[in-house]
């Protein structure tokens, strides 16, 4: 017995759940016969994280279109084309630390998935690339329209350790923004303290450098606090949105966002050692 949820939203944009019948059945098989789509495109959308199955262990991706639905187990399928038909940005291998990897993640990479798909995240990025293979779980979030250093655990200890460091705020991290206006020069930080979504908020930022033939200025930002686009708001609110944030700042903005994560630091959660990571940045005026 099978059932169709939701509406069709376009012709190859629609969801499926599939209720097994108590016979062991290929994966792929079982949504040929309820969505009439091809095998080379069900395969292509497990492959990319859009299948999903509910059995005794909760509810998983499959990705091995050889995978069966046994007993009275339930697949789902999440096919989106617009999804499907990303191709993800190569993300370069900053270090590899065996337990952890450190990556300079590119823009419009994500930083994790949705129910459509995964292909494009930075932890399916490590899992397809890194030797041996090792699984991927995320330590934190950086924008997608961002770019820079990112962590990516490898054993859920350790992802569980970095979160501890994060949520403790003791991994210091710097950031490098290319904004506009002359930002007011000063011997030290200056604090910008506003709350985002209702919770307090607090970044810390310093002029490097202005051009007057663009009036756009270089900003180095420090954040106690990891709000959803903290660094991007903060600073529209002074007046000096972010280039390329079409978000917070000006709409016929056409560049990439120029925000790049070029520092992190922490003491090892393997070997207690301390650590230094840094990218240059690609962004400038």
């Amino acid at each position: 017995m099978s059932q169709l949820f939701g509406v069709i939203l376009s012709i190859m944009k629609f969801e499926s759940h599939v209720q097994g019948d108590k016979t062991t059945r290929e994966i792929v098989e079982i949504l040929v016969d309820e969505t009439g789509l091809s095998k080379r495109r069900l395969k292509d959308a497990m492959h990319k994280g859009a299948v999903w199955v509910t059995g005794v262990r909760g509810t998983q991706r499959v990705r091995g279109w050889r995978k069966t639905l046994e007993d009275s187990g339930i697949v789902h399928l999440y096919y989106d084309e617009n999804v499907l038909s990303e191709i993800p940005t190569a993300a370069v291998l900053v270090s590899d630390e065996g337990a952890y990897s450190i990556w300079n993640k590119p823009f419009g990479m994500r930083s994790q998935g949705s129910k459509w798909a995964d292909h494009c995240t930075i932890t399916r990025w490590a899992e397809k690339h890194l030797q041996p293979f090792r699984p991927a779980f995320l330590v934190h979030r950086l924008d997608r329209a961002a770019s820079g250093l990112m962590i990516v655990a490898h054993e859920k200890r350790i992802a569980s350790q970095f979160g501890k460091l994060f949520e403790t705020r003791v991994i210091e991290k710097r950031y490098r923004a290319t904004v506009h206006g002359c930002v007011r020069e000063t011997g030290s930080s200056l604090l910008i303290e506003s709350k985002v979504d209702g919770r307090e908020a607090r970044s810390h930022y310093k002029r490097e450098l202005y051009d007057a033939g663009s009036d756009k200025s270089v900003v180095v930002v420090e954040i106690e606090t990891g709000r959803k686009h903290q660094i991007r708001r903060h600073l529209a609110e002074i007046g000096h949105p972010v280039v390329g944030d079409r978000l917070y700042g000006s709409p016929g903005d056409r560049e990439d966002l120029q925000l790049v994560s070029e520092f992190l630091a922490f003491d090892c959660p393997v070997g207690g050692d301390r650590k230094e990571f840094r990218v240059a940045s690609q962004h400038g005026i």
